[in-house]
């Protein structure tokens, strides 16, 4: 009799910008998938605005392309292989396309800033182990995001630092809207934790509750 092949879930990763994330991906072994390299192009029509700004909002989710991301988790989750935009963010463009091949690897990781966007699309296709969003120290965030920003040359140094300053005062509640979409807040160790619960094959049916506040 022959045995089914394990089916193959994600674990959604989520988080202000300069958290983390892709670091912590890299750490598991883990498959990848990047899930900024889902972004809309720089002269895409429905591109938000921040108010008050001619910037492009790049921390809306309505810069991104939900549908994409998830069909290209179900794909992984389904066959193990699928096509993925190269995103360059300097110049706000899809470059190029690339193969990406986990195998029958029963867990790989999608991290992104909206990660937390599609959890109960996952979830509802029965794809999700579980979902997390890493938070920390706003200051840290921030200075992490910048250092990361400079170095790579995404944007101008004025835009950076007007989005660097904007997104630390919102981080608390960048953090409280991922929670309510369905992502566990925690650190790194945490984080950790769970992820290895998920390769062993421990995941999560329902999207946690948010936490109630404390007095």
């Amino acid at each position: 009799m022959s045995s089914q092949p394990i089916p193959t879930r994600v674990v959604l990763l989520a988080g202000p910008s300069g958290s983390g994330k892709s670091s912590l991906a890299a750490r598991t072994g883990l498959p990848v998938l990047h899930l900024d390299d889902f972004y809309k192009e720089g002269n895409d029509p429905t591109l938000p605005v921040v108010t008050g700004s001619t910037d492009i909002d790049w921390d809306s989710a309505q810069s991104w392309d939900a549908d994409a991301a998830v069909a290209a988790i179900a794909e992984l989750c389904r066959t193990g292989r699928t096509s993925v935009p190269v995103y360059d963010i300097a110049t706000s463009s899809r470059v190029d396309r690339e193969a990406l091949d986990i195998e029958r690897t029963p867990l790989f990781v999608a991290e992104g800033i909206f990660a937390a966007d599609i959890v109960a699309r996952c979830q509802e296709l029965g794809l999700l182990a579980d979902a997390l969003c890493l938070r920390g120290r706003p200051s840290t965030t921030f200075r992490r995001r910048l250092v990361r920003d400079l170095r790579e040359g995404r944007k101008s140094v004025p835009f950076l630092l007007r989005r660097g300053w904007r997104l630390m005062w919102a981080e608390r509640r960048i953090v409280a809207r991922q929670t309510a979409l369905g992502a566990h807040p925690c650190g790194k160790p945490e984080a950790l934790g769970r992820l290895a619960a998920a390769a062993a094959g421990r995941c999560r049916r329902t999207p946690a509750a948010p936490a109630a506040p404390t007095a």
